[in-house]
């Protein structure tokens, strides 16, 4: 048989079952989480004067709240991830230019760091595409990635702990 022929059979998936449905109090409590999380980065914005939200805290308020045990919710991951992966987007931009290619260099080059550094969040994958089209400058390091991943971290810490018997978080660093 073919590469392409097993290839092509591997497209139908394997059919396995979805999977179970979330309580609904659990979607309640992630669903107040997050906008909690979400309001106080944007609302901090307002009152600082200085941005402290990115579109991909929306994707890590998804991680933190509807999954907060996971590694990739933890607070190693979600504070590391987010600035190494806006890092090396600033990089690639600065020394590159913002070109199809050096974006995708950063990308792929996020990716492997998180991996390699056990930071994994898949949320700051999107970093680079920010960087990439917002073109800003080093600042954004500091505002809005660290000090808006640290109001996330400091929300889910203080929420989490209030709203369920389980322990936030697993581990610290």
């Amino acid at each position: 048989m073919s590469a392409f022929i097993r290839t092509i059979r591997k497209l139908r998936g394997e059919a396995a079952a979805l999977p179970p449905a979330h309580p609904a109090s659990s979607i309640a409590l992630a669903w107040l989480g997050g906008a909690l999380a979400i309001a106080a980065t944007a609302g901090l914005s307002e009152g600082a004067g200085a941005m402290l939200i990115l579109g991909s805290f929306g994707a890590s308020a998804v991680l933190i709240f509807g999954f907060p045990d996971v590694p990739f919710s933890q607070p190693r991951n979600i504070v590391a991830g987010h600035v190494l992966s806006t890092l090396i987007g600033l990089i690639f931009l600065h020394a590159f230019g913002a070109t199809w290619w050096s974006v995708a260099l950063a990308a792929g080059t996020a990716i492997a760091v998180m991996m390699a550094t056990r930071t994994v969040h898949p949320p700051a994958g999107s970093n680079p595409v920010i960087v990439y089209l917002a073109q800003p400058d080093w600042s954004f390091l500091l505002a809005p990635t660290l000090l808006g991943s640290l109001v996330l971290v400091a929300v889910a810490t203080l929420y989490l702990n209030l709203s369920r018997e389980a322990r936030y978080p697993k581990y610290w660093w």
